[in-house]
């Protein structure tokens, strides 16, 4: 996707062909192999097209854009996603995947169409033209007060009708984990002291730790499963998967202190450190779903999936008390004698049925996980995405600052910091934008609002882990270019790209929440953040008057979970905790490893710049600072009287 190229296409009077697919995509790569690889194939697209080939995660704009044209066309969307476009760059036709004869059939079809009747596809274009600029639009209303978070309720309520109470998540296939979902679920829950929806978060979470989704042996969790019962994986391992997992659990732990979200943490820590860390402590994109197997043949999970027989010769004698527990069985098998393991029981019932107490189970399996893991690196891996995302950085960097607040491993600390220093330093211009993509010692692609917004957003998770002040400053430095580059006064939304940024057919607002928040939704909440620690009314009134907009359109909560967040925010439960003076540090240590959703923490050691802490600093004493909306009481100098007027 260049210049050079769109250019060519309008010289030339061609149709151009988009192709839009990503690294770990499995069927991308076999449409790669069938069509692109193919040598009549690659006639046809020659003589008639210009054909541009565009990675998703580098070009999110241009993906975002003609997926809308692709789901008016066809009703659904997904990758590879390819389109066919006028040589001025609208959409005139498109789909997913297609089979070789098909794929010819069908441009040598459209090229007769534009040869013979070029009237038809120009007014064709023009219609899908009015529908993409509809597509998430939020049409702004006179301004007015935002409703009550009480209006939460009839909304949660709703919502819940889609729950699987069996397996968790939802009552579909394929299931997604949508992470933030369950973060605000588990906010509001506690919130509410409502039991049944806290129960349900941790039976999501649960299930999905037991599940084949998530890769006991070697840590991490795949795209998603296929299946109800979080089984079956569409095998490839997504950065921003693990990273916004990891945020989810280290919450779920505070909450519950249950062993198996730090297990889990754990686990994919281990597999980050090992799989997706660059020495420089930036984090690569994907492990691939396809790996060789025995064969020599890529296929689909090959990696990660054992046969009866092999597993009988590693473990010889534990071999029955393993397939009872990870159900070598027809509930655990796949195809073709295959099995992905999967638990469907706690360690205290795995351990009764055994006959063995919990502390020898807990032995043996971690035994067995070594020994599986050691055998399965002998295996050819999956294949590795080595490029950079800033904003999937951004969210395994937030991820890591959090599991450090619940858990106080040093090294979790370390891995966010190290993060932190990175897109610091290689990723940010001096300029003041952030660059999308690094890979072999070049950054490029000027970043869009996720990058900008996701950074920010951890950015001050890093300070409310550490104290360390120029990570907030450094938030609200991105916070202001995004203001400066990316807001649209006249919509009151940020654009997905810049001002001064290559503008696409039609303007892209992202408002809508997915397996990733949307970048004006996490806006949002850091714009209502900030507003409080920097009183900052304009900061306040922007994130409202966003959340004002969408609170009308709250018809599917989980595709505005985050937008959720912001509401609850303007709860009369919510409060903020100022922490000053010598032992600030150790202090906050203590108040982040418990659950306080709705509760804002800074704080500082000695003096400064941050206006919601001046004034603060008592000589000599430590002090703690209960606030609501910065009207605050008197200051306490123990954390227990503190934490008694913000525990719920």
């Amino acid at each position: 996707w260049n210049e050079r190229s769109l250019a060519q296409a309008k010289e030339e009077n061609k149709l151009i062909i988009v192709s839009v697919g990503y690294s770990a995509c499995h069927w991308c790569h076999v449409m790669e192999h069938e069509s692109f690889e193919d040598n009549e194939v690659a006639d046809v697209m020659n003589l008639y097209y210009v054909p541009i080939k565009v990675d998703r995660e580098e070009r999110p704009d241009v993906d975002a854009t003609y997926m809308k044209a692709v789901q008016l066309m066809t009703g659904q969307g997904g990758w590879p996603m390819n389109v066919v476009l006028l040589p001025d760059g609208r959409p005139v036709w498109g789909g997913t995947y297609f089979r070789k004869n098909n794929w010819i059939e069908a441009l040598q079809q459209l090229q007769d169409i534009f040869a013979t009747e070029p009237e038809k596809m120009f007014g064709y274009a023009d219609k899908l033209m009015l529908g993409i600029g509809h597509i998430g639009l939020v049409t702004p209303e006179e301004e007015g007060a935002i409703p009550d978070p009480s209006g939460i309720k009839a909304i949660a309520e709703k919502w819940a009708r889609s729950f699987d109470h069996e397996f968790g998540g939802y009552a579909r296939a394929p299931k997604f984990m949508m992470p933030n979902n369950y973060l605000f679920l588990q906010r509001y829950g506690y919130q509410t002291k409502n039991k049944e929806l806290l129960d349900f978060v941790d039976l999501t979470l649960t299930r999905m730790a037991w599940g084949g989704l998530f890769d006991t042996l070697g840590g991490g969790f795949s795209r998603y499963s296929v299946d109800v019962k979080w089984h079956v994986p569409h095998f490839e391992k997504m950065l921003y998967d693990n990273g916004q997992l990891m945020s989810l659990c280290a919450e779920a732990y505070k909450r519950t202190k249950d062993p198996l979200y730090k297990e889990v943490i754990e686990k994919t820590h281990f597999f980050i450190k090992t799989e997706l860390t660059h020495e420089s402590g930036a984090f690569y994109s994907a492990l691939d779903a396809d790996s060789l197997d025995a064969r020599g043949h890529l296929e689909e999970g090959a990696f990660y999936v054992w046969e009866k027989d092999e597993l009988k010769e590693l473990l010889e004698g534990d071999f029955e008390i393993f397939a009872s527990i990870y159900n070598i069985n027809e509930f655990g098998f796949w195809e073709d004698g295959k099995f992905v393991l999967i638990q469907n029981e706690g360690i205290e019932e795995q351990a009764s049925k055994a006959g063995i107490t919990v502390e020898e189970l807990c032995d043996k399996k971690t035994e067995w996980e070594q020994l599986l893991y050691e055998a399965r690196e002998y295996r050819e891996k999956p294949r590795l995405d080595d490029k950079t995302l800033t904003s999937w950085n951004a969210l395994m960097l937030k991820g890591y600052a959090d599991a450090y607040k619940a858990l106080g491993n040093e090294d979790y600390l370390d891995a966010a910091l190290r993060n932190a220093q990175f897109i610091a330093e290689i990723m940010w211009d001096s300029d003041g934008h952030l660059w999308r993509t690094y890979k072999n010692g070049i950054a490029k692609i000027n970043g869009f609002l996720e990058d900008h917004a996701h950074t920010a957003d951890a950015f001050i998770t890093l300070y409310e882990a550490t104290l360390e002040e120029k990570w907030l400053l450094y938030a609200k430095q991105l916070t202001d270019y995004c203001l400066e580059n990316f807001y649209d006064q006249q919509r009151q939304f940020f654009a997905y790209v810049p001002k001064n940024g290559e503008q696409l057919i039609t303007p892209h607002y992202e408002t809508e929440d997915n397996v990733i928040p949307a970048s004006n939704s996490v806006m949002g909440n850091v714009l209502y953040k900030l507003s409080l620690l920097f009183h900052n009314q304009y900061y306040e009134k922007v994130a409202l008057q966003m959340l004002y907009h969408i609170i009308p359109n709250l018809d599917h909560p989980s595709a505005f979970s985050n937008w959720l967040n912001l509401w609850l925010e303007l709860s009369s439960q919510n409060r903020e905790l100022a922490i000053c003076g010598d032992g600030a540090k150790e202090a906050v240590k203590q108040v982040n490893a418990l659950y306080l959703p709705h509760v804002i923490i800074a704080g500082s050691a000695k003096g400064s710049s941050v206006p919601f802490l001046q004034g603060r600093l008592v000589k000599d004493s430590l002090m703690f600072y209960v606030c609501r909306n910065n009207a605050c009481n008197l200051p306490h100098s123990h954390l227990e009287d503190a934490l008694t007027e913000v525990i719920l």
